[in-house]
């Protein structure tokens, strides 16, 4: 799979991982008008797939893309969310990582980008595997948007997943990971502007946020050494054979 960036106005982060099939990106409430139809007619977009929390989407409040007739949108936070689990953090006002609730997984000796990524997993399997599912088989059979606030960790761990069941060589996986580094200063910038966001954009150095793909091959080491791959752990949590067949049909070079 090679990878092409979307020159949008109001995002900095996004791009085509399978054309018309597979896109992702950072936040996109600031889409301009013509960005919209951009991703609607030139990318055949039909359904997005929001990985904020709850909180983070009514502190930004709704995008110009929920204004579109016909278009799904699936809002699938990788974090608990309040009143859906007994876990659950409190997260009406702040996003849960300036609230202590972005502890990741108890990973000794890992980073803690592998323990968060990780944290994910043990979390919101259930949002992992319902976005898989939607990208396997989107309504209106178009292209797939995968975003969070940056696009590079939740998201990236969401496309990395789809792209090692659609059976992408691991090298080519990291790599699209880390292609977010080549605009990280643009990200940081973007989100600093934000009072979402902006306390944790404070750091002298840009790079300090960049997408390292040690980081991505870290989890799938693991995933290779707990679950016997992605597949495996996906299967434990109700990804079926069918369902990675669907992928692999949707995201494979024909």
């Amino acid at each position: 799979m090679t990878t092409a960036w979307i020159d949008l106005e109001g995002a900095v982060n996004a791009r085509a991982v399978v054309p018309n099939r597979l896109l992702r990106s950072d936040n996109l409430q600031d889409l301009t008008p013509r960005d919209v139809q951009h991703l609607v007619e030139d990318h055949r977009l039909s359904a997005v797939i929001d990985l904020r929390t709850g909180a983070e989407v009514r502190l930004e409040g709704p995008g110009p893309l929920t204004r579109v007739e016909d278009l799904v949108i699936e809002h699938r936070s990788l974090y608990p969310e309040a009143g859906e689990r007994t876990d659950a953090i409190e997260a009406d006002t702040i996003v849960p990582w300036q609230n202590g609730g972005d502890r990741g997984a108890n990973l000794p000796g890992e980073t803690p980008t592998v323990r968060a990524y990780w944290g994910y997993m043990e979390k919101r399997p259930d949002s992992i595997v319902a976005a898989l599912r939607t990208i396997a088989a989107p309504p209106g059979d178009g292209a797939v948007l995968v975003h969070c606030a940056a696009g590079k960790d939740r998201t990236g761990l969401v496309v990395a997943l789809a792209m090692e069941i659609a059976g992408t060589d691991r090298d080519a996986v990291v790599a699209e990971y880390a292609r977010t580094g080549e605009r990280i200063e643009r990200i940081v910038a973007r989100l600093a502007s934000s009072p979402t966001y902006a306390h944790d954009m404070r750091t002298d150095d840009p790079a300090h946020h960049t997408a390292r793909p040690e980081s991505m091959a870290r989890i799938l080491e693991l995933l290779d050494e707990r679950h016997g791959g992605p597949a495996g752990w996906l299967g434990e949590h109700g990804f079926d054979g069918d369902d990675a067949l669907a992928l692999r049909a949707r995201l494979s070079p024909s």
